[in-house]
């Protein structure tokens, strides 16, 4: 029975899909690039960043008002101006595409927000010792975040949004009722004494598979808004690797039928040995790869 060795597979969310290795048939290019262009696309990036919050309209004009300055030529700047502009928007996509994968390959059980408290921690504390204690719980207690920085469009107060999978998690739960200024409304939240004695009020919203879609997109949405990069803990993988026989395959899919779509019960092989049918718990055991 033929198969496909080390396929890279990941979930959609509705599918399992293959990738399966093939042969590279190109040659890495040159790097061909001067200083002077690497630092003529640190600057892009930076004004880019500067402006994050501006429409696409007035933050092109701010950018190519400036590199002008350095280009000397305005249709020059504006086709260097428009092909970084679509450099952003294919790392935009790539970066969506990696979180999804990275999502729907992991176990989460809360949607978390983070905020401080102005008598605990400045926002320079906050971001370094929230990010330094959920690393250590991510090493000490296999705890799991995915999450994104967000300042609140009214006071420009800095949050952290999160997916998050703790099997042993530390603290308690207290559920505790107070006002939202910005709803203008009483609210609740299921705060974690852990990080609420630490850092200042926090929410855990138990999270199931039904609701990942729209944890999702709340985190895209954040990223997208503001810039920040995606916060992930260490070790999460993009697929996990298996052998995939033949029969598992419904059909060769996407672009050149590069990708193969499987059945949602085909069995996990890793170096010859069948581990099961895929399942969270066969999942685990498998090797991963970014």
């Amino acid at each position: 029975m033929s198969h496909y060795p080390k396929t890279k597979v990941y979930f959609d969310g509705s599918h399992y899909i293959g990738i399966p290795p093939t042969a590279q048939s190109w040659k890495k290019r040159k790097n061909k690039s001067t200083r002077s262009s690497n630092e003529l696309k640190v600057k892009f990036d930076t004004l880019y960043n500067e402006n994050q919050t501006k429409n696409k309209k007035e933050k092109k004009e701010i950018i190519v008002n400036e590199l002008v300055k350095e280009l000397k030529d305005i249709e020059l700047t504006n086709d260097y101006v428009n092909e970084n502009f679509r450099r952003k928007k294919r790392n935009e996509i790539e970066r969506r595409k990696r979180l999804y994968r990275k999502v729907y390959l992991q176990e989460w059980n809360y949607f978390c927000t983070f905020t401080y408290d102005d008598k605990k921690l400045t926002e320079t504390e906050f971001r370094e010792k929230l990010t330094n204690c959920l690393r250590h719980l991510a090493s000490r207690n296999k705890l799991k975040y995915i999450g994104v920085w967000e300042r609140s469009p009214i006071n420009n107060r800095l949050h952290f949004h999160a997916l998050i999978y703790a099997p042993n998690m530390v603290g308690t739960f207290e559920e505790i009722k107070d006002y939202s200024t910005t709803n203008h409304q009483m609210q609740t939240a299921n705060q974690n004494t852990y990080f609420l004695e630490r850092f200042g009020r926090n929410d855990f919203k138990p999270i199931d598979k039904n609701e990942l879609n729209q944890a999702v997109r709340y985190l895209t949405k954040y990223m997208e808004k503001t810039g920040e990069r995606i916060v992930y803990s260490k070790g999460l993988g993009t697929y996990f690797v298996s052998d995939i026989i033949e029969s598992d395959i419904v059909c060769a899919i996407g672009k050149e039928d590069r990708k193969i779509l499987l059945f949602d019960n085909f069995y996990c092989i890793n170096e010859g040995e069948v581990l099961g049918k895929v399942s969270p718990e066969v999942i685990s055991q498998m090797p991963k790869s970014n």
